[in-house]
């Protein structure tokens, strides 16, 4: 498994546990589902702010994951694997940790979520651009 494939796999788990802080804190403010819960959705205006942050970070990491996930599998089925593709997408990875800790503790200082997400974003235009030269 190259280094990429590795960190789409470790991006994708962090995917699949992201949710978990928003229901915790759904739960723990509004109790268990009730079936009403079920035919219309609950106001998540109503949470705390740190819920409704957890909210936002899953949905930030969704919109930015097929990106991701897309341009690693293109690599991969392209042959386009070195020092720059494997470094990106591991910054990647550990800016979305990153990200989703500084969302959810709601620190805001420096525009330090802006400025994660923009690392990101620039390791999925580097793993762009290496496909774009290789090709």
């Amino acid at each position: 498994m190259t280094p990429e494939l590795w960190y789409l796999f470790l991006s994708s788990v962090l995917l699949a546990v992201l949710w978990i802080p928003n229901i915790v804190g759904q739960v723990m403010n509004g109790g268990p589902l009730t079936v009403d819960d079920y035919k219309k959705l609950r106001d998540i205006d109503k949470y705390p702010d740190w819920v409704r942050r957890a909210n936002r970070a899953h949905i930030n990491l969704v919109e930015q994951f097929g990106a991701f996930a897309g341009l690693v599998l293109v690599a991969h089925l392209a042959g386009v694997s070195n020092g720059a593709t494997q470094m990106a997408a591991a910054v990647f990875f550990w800016a979305r940790i990153a990200h989703a800790i500084i969302f959810i503790a709601g620190f805001a200082h420096f525009m330090a979520r802006t400025l994660i997400f923009t690392v990101a974003w620039l390791c999925l235009m580097v793993i762009a651009w290496q496909i774009l030269v290789a090709g």
